[in-house]
């Protein structure tokens, strides 16, 4: 757990609202998430998630962010603390039969009316899921529908997402009268607390079944395969999410299905790299190719197109043909596409090529005796001649 303050690794003061704690919470993750940040090292992005993720936590709880405020980070410490002598000296909660944390919060302020969640006999959304889509980096470029296939909770064919087999009736719990919360007395060191639990007859769907759908068991749910068409845009770059709406688990008690979040990972390429909305590659060409100029051939993500090369041209000098990149995502402006010129020196000669290029670097008044130490272009190919 951090030991920073929790308002300020969300930039809010203390009497910030609830609302004012999400809309910071929400800006702070965008910035730091680790799929979609752009400006934070990686490693140090994740850390600052962690830490956002924790203080937004407790500050978006109010029985928490109560406790926080009293205590400070002492309360939330399972093993003792150093406030007043308070449980410092006890060895821990779970010594008097604690399950932890959360159980002392649900001693100290869910007691009475009004505490515990939220029924499950109440509409519930469906969770989110996650799934990844590889692409290639032609795909990227031109955009692609993907089928995926994902395993999602779906309401049950044979019941409707009522739990109870064909004629079967449902009755309001007993025990809770419909509510799916019971209060729960608990002796402690402290007193007697009285909190508000999921009922133990109905599991919190506030209602009993008398025979139950054999093919969900009562839940009202199935466990299926299922594929799903996902349309990418073109300019889509690694490490981003689409969302495809209600494409999560199917809710319950009538309640809206969760989300599919396709996370896109990007296969690299033999031939191209890519650097924001521009596709880098590299180009071969001889040395009299380099030294005289001309039209080369050179690969796009279409095909091949002609470049021309000044005369003189040095190895690793970059050139631009525009256009030729990777659409931009919102925009749909195409990068660049930048060409490395990297000059080849032969290997192997023959007796002509040797003689020919002697009489050149004589002719460049260059006396090839006095270049043993040189590795410039002329020491690389005496190097290579054996000379």
């Amino acid at each position: 757990m951090s030991k920073k303050d929790y308002y300020e690794i969300l930039g809010v003061d203390r009497s910030a609202s609830d609302a004012d704690i999400k809309q910071a919470y929400r800006k702070m993750a965008r910035t730091y998430h680790p799929d979609v940040c752009q400006d934070v090292d990686k490693k140090e992005a994740e850390e600052r998630f962690k830490e956002i993720n924790e203080a937004y936590g407790i500050l978006s709880d109010p029985q928490k962010r109560g406790a926080y405020d009293q205590f400070g980070h002492d309360a939330f410490r399972a093993g003792g603390s150093d406030f007043g002598g308070g449980f410092g000296g006890f060895g821990g909660f779970s010594d008097f039969g604690f399950g932890g944390i959360d159980d002392l919060f649900n001693m100290f302020f869910q007691s009475g009316a009004g505490g515990g969640r939220a029924s499950r006999s109440q509409p519930q959304r469906g969770n989110d899921l996650r799934t990844d889509a590889t692409l290639t980096l032609e795909e990227i470029v031109w955009g692609v529908e993907k089928e995926l296939e994902i395993s999602s909770l779906r309401t049950c064919s044979m019941c409707f997402g009522t739990g109870a087999s064909d004629g079967a009736s449902s009755q309001t719990c007993s025990n809770c009268q419909g509510s799916g919360q019971e209060k729960i007395v608990q002796n402690t060191m402290f007193g007697r607390f009285i909190r508000s639990g999921p009922c133990r007859n109905c599991q919190g769907e506030g209602v009993v079944i008398s025979s139950p759908c054999e093919e969900c068991n009562g839940l009202g749910r199935v466990s299926k395969k299922r594929k799903v068409t996902v349309k990418i845009p073109p300019g889509i770059d690694e490490g981003s999410r689409i969302r495809v709406p209600g494409e999560g688990d199917s809710g319950t008690k009538g309640g809206h299905p969760g989300d599919l979040y396709v996370f896109i990972n990007v296969k690299p390429h033999k031939v191209f790299k890519r650097i924001n909305d521009d596709l880098y590659c590299e180009k071969n060409v001889s040395f009299p190719r380099a030294a005289l100029g001309g039209i080369v051939s050179v690969p796009t993500i279409d095909g091949e197109t002609e470049l021309e090369i000044p005369h003189g041209t040095q190895s690793e000098s970059l050139f631009k043909i525009k256009g030729q990149g990777i659409p931009h995502l919102r925009s749909g402006k195409k990068g660049d596409l930048q060409v490395k010129i990297i000059v080849k020196v032969p290997t192997k000669l023959n007796s002509e090529q040797k003689r020919l290029l002697k009489e050149y670097a004589t002719a460049s008044g260059e006396d090839l005796d006095s270049l043993q130490q040189e590795k410039g272009i002329f020491g690389k190919v005496k190097d290579a001649l054996g000379i």
